[in-house]
């Protein structure tokens, strides 16, 4: 038990390593506890970036009832980094299936149904290019996003001295002189003693188009004084005579967030970079910022979800040409970070898979070319000699290609027909099946699709489902969200997001002029009876406190939207404790609660004589002998029951 209990302590500090070696060195262990054993290595192994050892753990922890859902989803994303595919799509609909309330992975869940599903064709596009393992730069570590800079070759790698209280070194910046030809690499050195911090990890830098500045990613070293809790862009400029000045904060660098990879555009004018900011599309999202001639910075701007996904869009490049290249596991891909392309065709963005041999079911990501159109890029891919690789590929001489300013604003757009690809047409559709839970289909359910954009909804269609339930075809167009509303009679009704970002197949899978294809969902509905109860899921309260958090409030608006839906509907607002305190304390607290909640609500614009305050105290346990925090917390919680149906009209 020695070694479980070092290990759990490892992974809660973060230690994933560590975690690793403990945790496989129990042979025994009660079975009440090889849930979680399995479940913590497999997670260790995931958040450690080592997906493929991960599988076995998850399938297990999975085998063995584990309750988080998410595990069904981290199980389906390292199958398909094993190239599982056929095992990846049916957990993948698995996990669609559980209806989990994680709005990320599910449309992330739905992409990679659609692209599990074409991902033969996929591996169909297959340049004719041989790229080489650098082995003469390359070790166990890691060495990553090389770029050419001044007759060298600049990338990340693990090669400080200075490591992880895993045994992992910290990433620096590091340079080593190339020929043209590649044929001769010089001894690999730090790049600038001015851009190095010991005990900070530091990597991806991007070169102005004069040579003369660097914007790199720097991350924390875990001291109070540190301005910013986790990875930040940092900026230093080359003086003629002193060499790169002390690396100062970018201003546009959020220091709440994980900003990183960064890149220039043609001109400098640009910086593209890579963000986890409040207000992306999911996980990494790709941002740009415009800088002015004296180095000052705007406000950064969300690329957009043509680009971004529920994913991570990472690591920018802008080539000679103009073309923006990035890695991503949310667009089609063949498993984790693809490498893709952006243009602007016909006034739509257009984002590509590189196919092979640039991708593979691995990481690939960090790509780069220099004035001859030598490519670099990086991978995790199988047979490479460590971690990160790189590789290159030496591009045969070729005529000086125009350069670009802009990557997704073309000097020719389509609009005098030069330059333009015949363009496949692909016709989409929705069908759907309205049910309950208990899989009764709902007949004469009247649905509303609406059509999102800017904020608004623009009703787009309006049908009802047939008698078993079933509505559509309706015609969908690219590049849109929607938002399906269901209502009928004596039902709750339920509102649902159905987006088209991420769905449409690329110009290079199309085999045909014109192409049908159709999406289908499943909405379940609630009938409604008096003293049906409804839990809220994530209302939680701190100990002893009635007030109402901030996440709680965002839970609390989905139940002010139910009420606007459903308006005759009246409940009761039920709040419940942990056994904490006497009986009589909890229960008024709870009633504070209660009250306290009904009060929010009635703030959003809900009339009062519709809701009813009820405290519950500790006599309605979920977790009856809780210990933990989590399992207090959990019995912390609010519901919501109805009183009174009304009358309600179709």
């Amino acid at each position: 038990m020695q070694s479980y209990k070092k290990g759990l302590a490892s992974f809660d500090k973060g230690y994933y390593d560590l975690a690793v070696n403990d945790l496989l060195k129990v042979k025994e262990i009660d079975a009440s506890q090889e849930v979680k054993l399995n479940y913590t290595i497999a997670e260790s192994y995931r958040l450690s970036n080592r997906w493929i050892e991960s599988i076995s753990f998850y399938a297990e922890a999975i085998a063995k009832g584990v309750d988080d859902p998410d595990a069904v989803f981290h199980y389906a994303y390292a199958l398909k980094a094993n190239e599982q595919y056929d095992l990846a799509l049916a957990q993948y609909r698995k996990y669609i299936g559980l209806k989990t309330s994680n709005k990320t992975y599910n449309e992330w869940a739905n992409r990679e149904v659609n692209t599990l599903q074409i991902v033969d064709l996929l591996k169909e596009k297959n340049a004719d290019l041989t790229f080489r393992n650098l082995k003469e730069i390359n070790t166990e570590g890691s060495e990553f996003s090389p770029l050419v800079y001044k007759g060298k070759l600049v990338f990340s790698a693990s090669r400080k001295q200075k490591t992880y209280s895993n045994g992992l070194p910290f990433l620096g910046i590091y340079g080593a002189k190339i020929n043209s030809d590649l044929t001769s690499i010089g001894e690999v050195s730090l790049f600038s003693d001015a851009i190095f911090d010991s005990e900070r990890n530091e990597g991806t830098p991007a070169f102005s188009p004069d040579g003369k500045t660097v914007i790199f990613a720097r991350s924390n070293s875990g001291r109070r004084k540190d301005l910013s809790p986790d990875v930040d862009l940092y900026i230093s400029r080359l003086a003629p005579s002193t060499g790169w000045t002390e690396p100062i904060l970018v201003s546009a660098s959020d220091s709440a967030s994980w900003d990183g990879s960064p890149a220039f555009s043609g001109d400098g004018k640009t910086l593209y970079f890579a963000s986890n900011r409040v207000g992306g599309s999911g996980g990494m999202d790709l941002y740009r910022v415009n800088m002015d001639a004296s180095g000052r910075f705007g406000n950064p701007a969300n690329m957009g979800k043509a680009l971004n996904t529920p994913g991570d869009e990472m690591f920018p490049y802008v080539s000679k040409e103009g073309k923006l290249y990035f890695a991503s596991d949310g667009h089609p891909g063949l498993g984790k970070l693809d490498l893709f392309v952006a243009e602007r065709r016909s006034g739509k963005i257009s984002v590509e898979n590189m196919g092979l041999p640039y991708n593979s079911s691995m990481d690939d990501f960090g790509l780069s070319s220099d004035e001859n159109g030598n490519a670099f890029f990086s991978s995790n891919r199988r047979g490479g000699m460590g971690d990160d690789d790189i590789y290159f590929y030496q591009a045969p001489p070729k005529e000086e290609l125009a350069e670009n300013i802009d990557p997704l604003k073309g000097k020719n757009d389509g609009e005098d027909g030069e330059n333009e690809v015949a363009i496949k047409t692909v016709n989409y559709f929705l069908e759907g099946v309205i049910k309950e839970k208990e899989a009764s289909l709902v007949a004469d359910a009247k649905i509303s699709i609406y059509r999102i954009s800017g904020g608004f909804e623009e009703l787009d269609t309006e049908t009802k489902s047939d008698a078993t339930g079933a509505f559509g075809p309706i015609r969908l167009s690219e590049d849109t969200d929607y938002l399906i509303i269901v209502e009928k009679s004596e039902y709750l009704t339920k509102r649902e997001g159905f987006t088209m970002y991420g769905r449409t197949i690329p110009q290079i899978l199309l085999r045909k002029p014109v192409t049908d294809t159709t999406f289908t969902t499943e909405i379940i509905v609630d009938k409604l009876f008096i003293g049906k109860t409804f839990v809220l899921e994530n209302i939680y309260y701190d100990l002893n406190k009635a007030e109402i958090r901030s996440d709680a409030a965002l839970e609390l608006d989905k139940l002010v939207q139910i009420l606007i839906d459903n308006p005759k509907l009246k409940i009761e607002l039920g709040s419940h404790t942990d056994v904490r305190g006497t009986d009589m304390y909890n229960q008024r607290l709870s009633q504070r609660r209660a009250e306290s909640a009904i009060e929010y609500i009635i703030s959003r614009g809900i009339e009062r004589e519709r809701l009813t305050a009820q405290g519950y105290g500790e006599e309605e346990l979920i977790v009856e002998f809780a210990k933990t925090e989590e399992e207090h917390q959990i019995n912390r919680r609010t519901e919501f029951k109805v009183t009174d149906l009304g009358t309600r009209t179709e």
